[in-house]
């Protein structure tokens, strides 16, 4: 897996990655902390609407930058991003009101619209080689989920020597270096691009690429399986640990560490598993897992009365089953690049980058809120059952819209895909 280091172009941006990620994870604990000062009690509310406006961001804001900046040298607008991110970070320690967080989280956020999709959609010109492009899409799986694991550690040792608000440089610190890392990158030169039609044209180029193409719509329903199986345990986990299991803030910390060692574990076999299986078998495996594992959640929800501790037989099968649920999104997650490598030419390579960024973050705006709000009105059994039954309905699609006998995208020429 590690080979892929030794191109030099995409091991400086990888440690770009790694590091934007990190000062992104400090960035998330700092909001957090900055929220309660400004809110107090409603800090929860300032930041579910802040999470919000995020994925408003991803959604809306990302096709059009991609459409608006084609034609830019891809260097240009990856530094670029990175700087307006790191000036926007350090701007965060000095607001005073909670409008000012969400303008600045939203410009934030558009910023990271902007990196994301280009970022993804250089690394298959760097790396043509689909061994080597897998490869690389396993170490950006660990990359997010080391992230996870290693930046909430990471803040909670500088919070023992520094304020809060220390940590937005720290961010600050991330964007930059990153930019850095870009700066000194050598990448392959745009492709010149004809006219592609008007902004609308080249803004929805992608989604309807998506529509047309049979494992393009698989991966959207996917992408909602896998939405469906995140929204429970990044907006429950501390219900299930706290409230359902009278458990402490460790256990909240062991059970999403459960949840990114299964998504790790399936970074590293993937390489191996795609080898001798095709794309579609492991993330149809990853949709059927992510069901199943949801139902089971409803069943550990409605477990009363239990104290969560190592000799505790229900708690050990919640950790268990948040690895499991790690892995299927990670079977989904990890191969889906792929699909969009096979299918894009040069001309529209960024466009399906981008609407698979927009399509996949537009499935949490259903997921959360169900995970969120049916969870605290109704319970956590019943806030399971219905994501395990969207998660169902997604796999169900993915299976009818991609099956085995469906014409390969890659055979569409670059002419048809234009058209689009």
């Amino acid at each position: 897996m590690f080979n892929v280091l030794r191109v030099s172009a995409y091991r400086n941006l990888f440690i770009a990655q790694v590091v934007a990620l990190l000062g992104t994870g400090l960035l998330t604990v700092a909001l957090g902390l900055l929220a309660f000062d400004l809110a107090g009690g409603r800090a929860g509310a300032v930041l579910g609407t802040a999470l919000t406006i995020k994925m408003i961001a991803y959604v809306f804001v990302a096709p059009v930058m991609a459409a608006l900046v084609e034609r830019l040298p891809r260097k240009a607008v990856l530094v670029a991003a990175d700087l307006v991110r790191a000036g926007i970070a350090l701007g965060l320690p000095f607001v005073d009101s909670v409008e000012q967080i969400y303008l600045l989280v939203f410009l934030l956020q558009s910023a990271s619209a902007t990196f994301t999709p280009a970022f993804q959609a250089v690394i298959p010109v760097i790396l043509p080689a689909e061994k080597d492009y897998t490869r690389a899409l396993s170490l950006s799986r660990l990359a997010y989920d080391l992230e996870s694991l290693l930046s909430p550690l990471l803040a909670a040792a500088l919070l023992t020597v520094m304020g809060y608000s220390n940590l937005f440089i720290g961010t600050t610190a991330g964007f930059l270096v990153s930019a850095l890392l870009v700066v000194a990158t050598r990448l392959p030169g745009a492709v010149p691009l004809r006219n592609q039609g008007s902004l609308l044209h080249r803004t929805t180029l992608g989604t309807r690429i998506f529509l047309t193409e049979p494992r393009l719509r698989g991966l959207m329903a996917l992408n909602l399986v896998v939405a469906a199986g995140t929204a429970l345990v990044l907006v429950n986990t501390v219900v299930y640990a706290r409230d359902v299991f009278d458990g402490t803030n460790s256990d909240v910390a062991i059970a999403l560490g459960c949840f990114g060692a299964g998504s790790m574990l399936i970074a590293f076999t993937a390489p191996n598993l795609l080898d001798r299986r095709t794309d579609r078998s492991l993330m149809l495996a990853g949709g059927i897992i992510l069901p199943v594992g949801i139902l089971a959640a409803a069943y550990l929800g409605a477990t009363e009365g239990s104290a969560a501790a190592l000799t505790n037989p229900s708690w050990l099968l919640l950790l268990a089953l948040w690895a499991v649920l790690g892995a299927g999104t990670s079977m989904i997650n990890t191969p889906s690049a792929r699909l969009l490598r096979r299918t894009a030419t040069d001309s529209t390579r960024s466009y399906l980058f981008t609407a698979q960024f927009s399509l996949s973050h537009a499935c949490f705006m259903l997921t959360y809120p169900i995970a969120g709000w049916v969870g605290a009105a109704a319970g956590q059994p019943r806030a399971a059952l219905l994501l395990a039954g969207i998660a169902t309905l997604g796999t169900l699609a993915a299976i009818r819209l991609w099956t085995p006998e469906a014409r390969e995208a890659s055979d569409a020429t670059p002419a048809a895909q234009e058209r689009t």
